[in-house]
């Protein structure tokens, strides 16, 4: 697996976040490969969506360094860090379109945002990217006019728009009937090939996710608890990556939140009938 920052477009190095006293990432490494798709997973609440947040800045380490093509995320400055987002890009969960904008205006907003194109230019790239998803034929539609995959087709040209290194994906397969799920995997594979991207899945969805990763982190209890293709996540025989892996109700993860116990919430059990 990558080890350095010339394999690796992004690495995490002893990276420890929280909120307070709550620890959600802890001590963890992991590289993701450049020109790959890398999947995280793993059960929810593990820190995934967070791991994003961390690599695009919204939030920052308390301890550790993470790596964007070898700068240090953790200590850029604002303008530093504005720059480096410009070479990413962001599929949120459900999409999250302006309603307000049509289709075209979504997927041109972050080129009129970041960039003094002129905006017969920016038609042509728009539709590029509207073509790329099968959607230039839409253009025109507002959000409210598109069905749950076309929305999230549109998000993708969006976050492409600008041509970017690394693009993030946060669940892009939820909510999505068959068909839709098929086409949105088989454009994340297709884009990252075709444009040279890297790209980070965070995702639930096992069999389409494994389908298209090069690369598959999983992440529990705010630790990598393993790395590598999809095949050896499925060859694991680690209970809990069995318990995941296999939809298992009964494992490590334990269906109750820990907490006091009942006997500390209730009382002692009582026997028998009403005294």
């Amino acid at each position: 697996m990558p080890t350095s920052t010339e394999s690796s477009l992004v690495e995490l190095r002893h990276l420890t976040f929280g909120y307070g006293e709550r620890i959600i990432v802890d001590d963890i490494s992991l590289s993701v490969p450049r020109g790959k798709v890398t999947a995280l997973m793993g059960a929810s609440g593990g820190g995934k969506t967070t791991l994003l947040r961390l690599i695009g800045g919204q939030v920052r380490a308390q301890r550790g360094e993470l790596l964007f093509d070898g700068q240090d995320v953790t200590t850029m400055q604002q303008e530093a860090m504005y720059a480096a987002r410009r070479r990413m890009g962001m599929l949120f969960q459900f999409g999250a379109l302006f309603t307000d904008m049509s289709v075209f205006d979504n997927v041109a907003f972050p080129l009129r945002e970041h960039t003094r194109l002129p905006e017969p230019l920016v038609r042509d790239i728009v539709l590029m990217k509207l073509h790329a998803v099968g959607l230039r034929g839409a253009r025109d539609l507002m959000p409210a006019e598109l069905s749950g995959g076309m929305a999230r087709r549109v998000a993708l040209a969006r976050a492409i728009a600008l041509d970017p290194e690394l693009v993030m994906y946060d669940e892009p397969f939820s909510g999505l009937d068959p068909i839709s799920l098929g086409t949105a995997a088989r454009l994340i594979r297709q884009l990252n090939d075709t444009l040279g991207l890297t790209s980070i899945i965070v995702s639930h969805e096992l069999e389409q996710t494994f389908a298209i990763a090069d690369h598959v982190v999983v992440l529990a209890n705010g630790k990598v608890a393993i790395e590598g293709t999809p095949q050896d996540v499925r060859d694991s025989q680690d209970p809990l990556i069995q318990q995941y892996v296999q939809a298992l109700p009964d494992g490590p993860v334990r269906f109750h939140y820990p907490g006091p116990s009942v006997a500390d919430d209730f009382g002692p059990t009582q026997h028998g009938g009403a005294a």
